[in-house]
């Protein structure tokens, strides 16, 4: 099953993913909060791991989307993780935070994303969670051919599980 969790800019989806995490054992994935500098990260949900995301000099192999620089490695290995993670029978739920612009041109978690949503279309007792801006969500379900998905806001979240 896929569940796709909507929202605006800054409201809120990442913290309640890692709430949720928090109060369950059987959730993984990676999440991309903000550290006390503002400078993003990605979070490994199970082993509560960190590792860079933005780039910090030009001279480091980088991908570009409107202001931020981030490092190509990094999503090297947070797709990496995401497949790896998805094939382990413990994980219920699997989450990718999140899927934008980047992703919409084959770039960032595309190739994760994009082999997890055939995967998980298929499962009825695991769920991967999408995180997805509101403004971005016909594009998104387009470029994946989503045509059977839960939409979800961070209230949802709650009732979910």
């Amino acid at each position: 099953m896929i569940y796709i969790l909507m929202g605006a800019i800054r409201s809120g989806k990442t913290t309640a993913l890692l709430h949720l995490s928090k109060s369950r054992n059987d959730v993984d994935g990676l999440l991309c909060p903000d550290d006390a500098n503002g400078k993003r990260y990605f979070l490994k949900l199970k082993n509560n791991t960190i590792f860079k995301l933005e780039a910090e000099a030009e001279t480091e192999a980088i991908v570009t989307i409107g202001n931020f620089k981030f490092l190509r490695s990094a999503f090297n290995e947070a797709n990496h993780y995401l497949i790896l993670e998805a094939s382990k029978p413990e994980r219920q739920y699997l989450i990718i935070d999140e899927i934008g612009k980047l992703e919409l041109k084959n770039e960032g978690l595309h190739v994760s994303t994009k082999a997890l949503i055939s995967q998980f279309k298929s499962k009825n007792n695991t769920h991967l969670i999408l995180v997805v801006r509101d403004y971005l969500l016909d594009a998104v379900l387009e470029h994946y051919g989503i045509t059977e998905c839960s939409i979800l806001n961070t209230e949802d979240l709650k009732n979910l599980i």
